[in-house]
């Protein structure tokens, strides 16, 4: 079974790509959400983050206390790393998990991640995809599904690698943008992996 990465940078439309695939009947991992999830369910993630910042990282209910923590790692990179180191590894062994539970006839598997080339874990994955959209058009999708300003929106994309970076790192590239069908673009590389 072939483990594919598929990764973007903020509003490229990689969830759009992922749910065209899921309709083909591939499985995907959600990176992201799956991180949320082992914040709250990991004993060995929790430890660590109330080791790193501190009791007030969860409520009395057990819940992580979000703004506390973005409130720490939000503007210090330092602080953000520790945080990335804690969360990378966790998130890691629940994919690992996931995968068991994957039909072994399946030909391939999906891993989406935001963070794919910055957290390395391109590296557990056989090839990758990196999903491409005009700046323009990112920051607009970005704006109306989060209610935030193009400056916040810039503000996070300059956190993540660029799409040239990210470019050199992957073996495939969907263009997300008017001239070209996406559903053509996932079909082509859909008939590509299942060889």
């Amino acid at each position: 079974m072939l483990k594919i990465g598929i990764t973007g940078g903020i509003g490229s439309g990689k969830t759009t790509v992922c749910r065209i695939f899921e309709t083909l009947g591939v499985p995907v991992f959600y990176a992201d959400t799956a991180a949320k999830q082992v914040m709250v369910t990991d004993p060995l993630l929790i430890a660590g983050i109330k080791q790193t910042f501190g009791s007030g990282s969860y409520d009395e209910s057990g819940q992580l206390n979000n703004k506390y923590i973005a409130h720490i790692v939000f503007n210090d990179a330092a602080e953000l790393a520790k945080l990335n180191a804690l969360v990378h590894p966790a998130t890691f062994r629940a994919f690992e998990e996931w995968t068991k539970n994957v039909p072994s006839h399946t030909p391939y598997i999906l891993k989406e991640a935001a963070l794919l080339f910055e957290s390395d874990s391109y590296k557990m994955c056989d090839q990758s995809i990196l999903v491409t959209s005009p700046t323009s058009d990112r920051i607009q999708r970005v704006m109306t599904r989060d209610n935030v300003t193009a400056a916040q929106v810039q503000s996070r994309m300059d956190k993540q690698f660029s799409d040239e970076q990210k470019a050199a790192m992957a073996g495939h590239t969907i263009r997300n943008e008017e001239s070209v069908s996406l559903i053509l673009q996932v079909l082509d590389l859909h008939q590509q992996f299942i060889k």
